[in-house]
């Protein structure tokens, strides 16, 4: 049992031109294809291959959003807290399906894994994309006003 039409494939929209936040997703995207192609129907496997791979998931959860909030703070994006929220909230939710999922409450790795890819969809092209603008506002304002030093050299 394969769910292949449930793989994401990445696209220029959900780039920020930021080349570690650009590789952070990509590498999130291809951990919850992976998991996709994990999800087989067979219990045993799966929850073998889980126990191995949440821990690698969480960890870039943290490492990533941990980035992210670093950008925001030093170009002191206005919508910082409502993003950082939305991270949190995130890392509650995970962390409850995880339990729920190891502790076998009828918690399918299709299930964990489709509720991945719809939050990273979204969370991309939504709350992410609004940095970005952002960002590069920044960018384009500090040009125009003769400081060409691009900002995101502050966030590497």
């Amino acid at each position: 049992m394969k769910y292949s039409s449930e793989l994401i494939t990445w696209s220029s929209t959900f780039s920020c031109g930021i080349k570690l936040i650009d590789g952070q997703h990509k590498e999130f995207i291809t951990l919850v294809n992976e998991m996709f192609c994990h999800a087989t129907g067979n219990e045993e496997q799966e929850h073998e291959y889980f126990s191995k791979v949440i821990k690698k998931a969480v960890h870039h959860i943290k490492v990533h959003f941990a980035t992210e909030e670093k950008i925001m703070r030093t170009i002191h994006y206005p919508g910082y807290a409502e993003h950082k929220r939305d991270h949190d909230s995130f890392v509650f939710e995970i962390l409850g399906n995880i339990r729920d999922y190891e502790t076998e409450k009828h918690y399918t790795l299709y299930s964990f894994t489709k509720y991945l890819k719809e939050w990273i969809l979204s969370h991309i092209g939504v709350m992410d994309k609004q940095y970005f603008l952002y960002l590069k506002k920044m960018v384009v304002a500090r040009k125009a006003g003769g400081r060409s030093r691009d900002v995101s050299a502050d966030i590497a």
